[in-house]
């Protein structure tokens, strides 16, 4: 049994999630100890428990230990079956962590799957359903998975009750994938997404970026959400010929609009200040795939801790090796 240490790194709950994908996907099986030790509030929180009851559920796996505070668990992974599956969260926690962890399992079967998700769909600490389907269910499509995504209700954090549904349409393998430059920009816009928030909000978020970016009006988009509680999002999308990135910003109370708006530019704009191609986020979350599938490269912002965590746990189960290499400032080529 492989046993893993939770503390490792940034000590937070993506060394979990990693590990039940790999096990998953090499038959290994696992103890994971110190879970989440680097965060305040140590173990298994609700969206972690339900990360390992979906992999559990996808891989027929024995596991132990799986309760919510839990700092350890055992989890013995059985044949991976494609299928229709439900996944619920039962707080605001985000869903897209959950489809995140099953995915290169699922990605590797020669069946179809679908899949349904009850919880947080746009969440602070999250990708959002924005983000997974435009900048990275591309890029999966790209590598050979094609991917279905729709999003039934938005579920703002902290009340959650999202819903949205997947088709996974994989190949068999998930091939090589390169990303080292981006082609020309096509298109780009900035869209608030809010839910039972006073109008004026959006409205100065959207006048913020005209202000800052000199975008047009055509660029510029509000829309009203109807879900069970109140929540905001600011989502800044750059459509390029080879790629879309997004870089997003959810607001809360006591942060104001204008803020909310200058932090997504300043996100933005460290994206677009040299060459890379993909950003902080979607960096880490390309790992896995490659790991699961034939390798590649690709070209990114400097990665972060969180990223070079999740290359340390994929380390422990295969002998294939990430390499990150600085191309210049903030500029770097991640490889497998």
């Amino acid at each position: 049994m492989l046993k893993i240490d939770g503390s490792q790194g940034e000590g937070g709950g993506q060394i979990l999630r990693t590990s039940l994908t790999m096990a998953m996907v090499t038959g290994t099986d696992i103890k994971v100890e110190n879970i989440r030790a680097g965060r305040a509030r140590p173990g298994l929180m609700r969206q972690h428990l339900a990360c390992v009851k979906a992999a559990k559920q996808i891989s027929n796996a024995e596991v132990s230990g799986v309760k919510v505070g839990s700092t350890s668990i055992i989890f013995k992974p059985g044949a991976i079956q494609a299928g229709e599956y439900e996944f619920s969260v039962g707080t605001a926690g985000s869903t897209m962590l959950i489809f995140q962890t099953v995915l290169p399992a699922l990605a590797i079967m020669k069946g179809e799957s679908r899949l349904k998700f009850h919880g947080g769909t746009h969440n602070m600490m999250a990708p959002s359903f924005d983000f997974i389907a435009l900048a990275f269910v591309p890029v999966m499509k790209r590598i050979g998975v094609d991917i279905e995504m729709t999003l039934h209700r938005h579920g703002f954090y902290p009340q959650g009750g999202g819903e949205w549904s997947a088709v996974i349409k994989p190949s068999g393998c998930i091939k090589t994938l390169e990303l080292i430059e981006t082609g020309g920009l096509v298109s780009r816009e900035a869209v608030v997404t809010s839910s039972h928030i006073p109008k004026h909000v959006a409205e100065r978020e959207l006048a913020e970026i005209s202000k800052r970016c000199s975008w047009s009006a055509a660029e510029l988009r509000s829309e009203h959400v109807d879900c069970l509680g109140s929540g905001n999002i600011l989502s800044l999308r750059l459509h390029y010929q080879k790629h879309s990135e997004v870089t997003e910003y959810v607001g809360k109370v006591g942060v104001s609009a204008e803020r909310v708006a200058r932090n997504a530019v300043s996100n933005m704009r460290r994206y677009q200040s040299n060459g890379a191609v993909v950003g902080e986020h979607l960096a880490d979350q390309l790992m896995l795939p490659m790991a699961v599938g034939k390798g590649g490269v690709f070209r990114s912002l400097k990665p972060s801790q969180h990223a070079r965590t999740n290359r340390d746990v994929i380390h422990l189960f295969t002998d294939k090796r990430f390499e990150f290499e600085e191309l210049g400032r903030d500029y770097w080529e991640v490889r497998l």
